[in-house]
């Protein structure tokens, strides 16, 4: 019985202590697995790039017809216009609903370094819910974008085929 006593006696003293360096100021919770894993999991989450969490193939088939359209500088009005009507037979959306969808789509591809330099990270999210209909959409919707303008430059030809080794093959829903 003395045993357990002492062991009870040691354990409160540990706490009383640890209690005491918390009030004077020194921080001992990085000492608990439990709270660090909690926080480096928020901190990942927290620090994420808005580009690498998207889950839905929508907005990452958007994503990618705003940095084709955006890859020799700022996006034409004909551009504009061509993908807000992409977004209306492709997607069926509305012209509200697909006007929404340009602009965070051009949100998030921000200056696009994140986008164009890592387009796997873009996609990791969604790339279980492609469909083949859906890779086939976003297909002609990327040729359709490089041709609203005319000919499609280098860069874009290049960004396109960058874009196709990314996209899955399997078959799964519709949009």
């Amino acid at each position: 019985m003395h045993i357990i006593l002492g062991i009870l006696g040691v354990v409160v003293t540990i706490l009383v202590l640890m209690n005491r360096l918390q009030q004077g100021g020194i921080d001992i919770g990085w000492l608990n697995p439990f709270s660090w894993k909690r926080r480096r999991d928020f901190r990942k989450q927290f620090e994420a790039l808005p580009a690498y969490c998207l889950e839905s193939p929508m907005d990452s088939a958007a994503l990618f017809l705003v940095a084709v359209a955006k890859t020799d500088g700022e996006m034409s009005k004909e551009q504009k216009t061509r993908i807000l009507q992409l977004f209306e037979t492709e997607f069926k959306l509305s012209n509200q609903e697909g006007k929404s969808l340009l602009g965070s789509s051009v949100h998030l591809f921000g200056r696009g370094d994140e986008v164009t330099g890592n387009l796997k990270a873009v996609i990791a999210r969604s790339y279980e819910s492609f469909s083949e209909e859906q890779v086939d959409s976003v297909k002609y919707m990327l040729s359709e974008v490089t041709k609203a303008e005319g000919e499609s430059s280098p860069e874009q030809s290049k960004l396109v085929k960058e874009i196709l080794g990314v996209l899955p093959t399997s078959e799964k829903a519709k949009w």
